[in-house]
């Protein structure tokens, strides 16, 4: 039954609206999405939406998980960081993908059911943190490629910072309730921004994003 469902979600959601990427496509029909959603739910799990999960936070819609992955241009040997693991289902894409996955979730409850999932889900190139992900992860710094699940007013310089040189971070900004997703680029030049469109994100909460 999931399979099915899985390949009409790859068909009607992903490629129909531009994700091309053959190494994300198949990231996205590897990792089972039903295993990432609050225990009911199963059976919406690759519905063209976001859905709740607990502690005020989301599993993101499965378009916005691939474009976003798409944005990154991972080609497997990159250092990953990732702000706001959820329930891993952002995480486990990107661990299908890279080297090694940083990731950094503010609500303990989230990171420790997320690393069993993961961990009972063979994954064992992904690192977690408890804490505020607006400040990153630096003792691991640089990072190839930065992904960031919540929006917030700006990029926080701190994750900024450490964006290796050539590297790329997608990242939601603008509004509370709704934001731009932002593509940002660190070169020679300086900072480089491209707009990827319109989303709306829970809240990045911290010291380099919203209060609480």
């Amino acid at each position: 039954m999931y399979n099915q469902k899985m390949e009409q979600m790859i068909t009607t959601q992903l490629m129909a609206r531009g994700i091309r990427d053959e190494r994300v496509l198949n990231a996205m029909r590897k990792v089972p999405r039903h295993e990432f959603v609050v225990a009911g739910k199963e059976e919406y799990a690759y519905a063209d939406a976001a859905l709740p999960v607990g502690h005020g936070q989301t599993i993101s819609q499965p378009f916005m998980v691939a474009l976003m992955t798409q944005a990154l241009q991972l080609q497997g040997n990159e250092k990953v960081l990732e702000i706001g693991t959820g329930t891993g289902y952002q995480t486990a894409i990107l661990a299908e993908l890279a080297k090694t996955v940083y990731t950094v979730e503010k609500v303990s409850q989230l990171s420790q059911e997320a690393q069993v999932r993961l961990e009972q889900l063979g994954y064992d190139n992904v690192r977690f943190l408890i804490g505020d992900g607006t400040k990153g992860w630096p003792d691991n710094a640089p990072y190839d490629a930065i992904i960031v699940t919540a929006g917030g007013p700006l990029v926080p310089p701190s994750l900024y910072d450490q964006l290796a040189m050539g590297g790329r971070m997608v990242i939601p900004a603008g509004e509370r309730k709704f934001q731009d997703l932002l593509l940002v680029s660190k070169t020679e030049d300086g900072k480089e921004v491209i707009n990827l469109g319109k989303c709306g994100f829970v809240p990045l909460l911290g010291e380099e994003g919203w209060e609480d």
